[in-house]
């Protein structure tokens, strides 16, 4: 478990958008070729405004200087005891880095972003247009191989002002070995992503990266898999803890198994010991302004994707998570109250065959479940427990044949007089095969209304490309 192994680990250190594309896009993880048309400037629409500042401040700032800033603050909560945790509630909100004062005003902003490419997709606009603003923001480029780093601009939600490597150098990896993990050979993946400046990491061709340990994560990457088919299976996986900016796009990473308890290097200046580690394919631990994007996850040890201890600022959109139980948990434990500032926008991606539970799993913070498309679970698609904000907007539930698993939600060993006044709510959600969404808080109640351009559309319109 996740929760149980980060303990452990502290001391090292979319109705718009026709549901259709959640499909199409979220399983086309590597684009190959001349998929595109072009990229036109001003296709982000202006609701990315209010998000000006904080990328100003990355823009003109040391990248050098936001990483540490941003590495110390998680640090300074991230390594204290957990029960201390709990006594200072209050001052969650100020101490992490990246999360807002508003997140419905966040909500807002992707709501647009999608009316925008949506409406540009009905009128012609792009001879590719889509409707997915993130596709819509790079795949109409036939040159986008020479402009990759544009992508760091395309992202929504809590997670759009991550830039990953945007600012530095292009790095190529030429070399799929992970044969040492503490001197890593120059042309290996582990070697670029431990640097400590920015950089755009590619690949030269396809290939199987079988690592040895954790891919331990520095700030400011990128790691790009466009144009190649690129798996990280069978070994380790990624390891994205107390950073900052990273972006992961376009990869498959599948049957990550538990490893450690050995030296593995973080940084050019620092390596040190590792314990055991779960096995999850993405661990997000104390890290903030992170994307997943366009990824094909399954088949783990442990989740696809866990974000804990005090991680904010992330969007998972565009996936295509497949064979696995607990999916994605979202929060470290029901007592780790500087979860209360995780923001997480989970977006465009398809919860496919084999899944079982946690799609996600979530507690304290705000988490935006928006045009998802979920086709499979066997328990229940998304749970929570410690008083979490669910806002689940334009999404297809399709739920299972067993008679005792059609509700979408789950409150986690919660009594209904405690739960029934969390903010759980449905908005332009798609409920199929008898699949019901049981709300809560302001979510239940009549008086609730919101503007939305979210209701989903039906599943005739559905058309599967994975």
């Amino acid at each position: 478990m996740a929760e149980a192994a980060a303990a452990r680990r502290l001391a090292p250190a979319l109705g718009a958008v026709m549901l259709l594309l959640l499909v199409m896009f979220a399983g086309t993880v590597a684009l190959g070729g001349g998929s595109g048309g072009r990229l036109l400037a001003g296709l982000r629409d202006g609701s990315t405004a209010a998000a000006s500042g904080t990328r100003r401040w990355l823009r003109d700032s040391s990248w050098a200087a936001a990483a540490a800033a941003a590495a110390a603050a998680a640090r300074s909560g991230g390594e204290a005891d957990v029960s201390a945790a709990t006594a200072t509630a209050k001052r969650v909100s100020i101490t992490l880095p990246g999360a807002v004062d508003d997140p419905e005003e966040v909500v807002s902003q992707v709501h647009m972003s999608i009316r925008n490419s949506t409406a540009r997709r009905n009128l012609g606009y792009l001879s590719c247009g889509t409707g997915n603003p993130i596709d819509d923001c790079w795949r109409c480029d036939p040159d986008w191989q020479s402009n990759r780093q544009r992508l760091a601009d395309c992202g929504i939600g809590f997670g759009r002002n991550a830039i990953g490597g945007r600012d530095g150098k292009i790095y190529v990896v030429t070399n799929p070995g992970d044969d040492d993990a503490v001197n890593p050979k120059q042309g290996t993946l582990r070697y670029a992503v431990i640097q400590d400046e920015p950089l755009w990491i590619i690949f030269k061709r396809d290939m199987v990266i079988t690592l040895k340990q954790e891919l331990i994560m520095n700030s400011f990457k990128t790691i790009d898999g466009r144009g190649a088919n690129v798996h990280i299976a069978n070994g380790a996986c990624l390891t994205i803890q107390y950073v900052t900016n990273v972006i992961i796009h376009g990869l498959h990473i599948h049957d990550c198994k538990p490893t450690g308890n050995a030296m593995v290097r973080s940084s050019p200046s620092h390596y040190g010991w590792r314990t055991m580690a779960d096995g999850d394919a993405v661990s997000i631990f104390g890290s903030s302004h992170i994307w997943v994007d366009h990824c094909s996850l399954s088949n783990c040890a442990d989740g696809l994707v866990d974000a804990i201890m005090g991680s904010t600022a992330i969007t998972v959109s565009n996936n295509y998570f497949t064979h696995h139980n607990e999916v994605m948990l979202l929060g470290h434990s029901d007592s780790y109250v500087k979860d209360k500032a995780m923001q997480v926008t989970i977006a465009f991606n398809h919860f496919g065959e084999g899944l079982i539970q946690r799609m996600p799993r979530c507690r304290h913070g705000y988490f935006h479940v928006v045009n998802n498309d979920y086709t499979h679970w066997e328990m229940y698609a998304i749970g929570g427990s410690a008083e979490p904000t669910i806002n689940s907007q334009g999404n297809r539930y399709l739920a299972p044949t067993n008679p005792f698993a059609k509700e979408v939600t789950k409150r986690v060993e919660t009594s209904q007089s405690i739960w029934k006044g969390w903010n759980w709510r449905s908005e332009g959600d798609l409920l199929l095969n008898g699949a019901f969404f049981t709300p809560s808080g302001a979510g239940a109640s009549a008086s609730y209304s919101r503007a939305s351009s979210l209701g989903a559309k039906s599943s005739s319109m559905l058309v599967s490309k994975i």
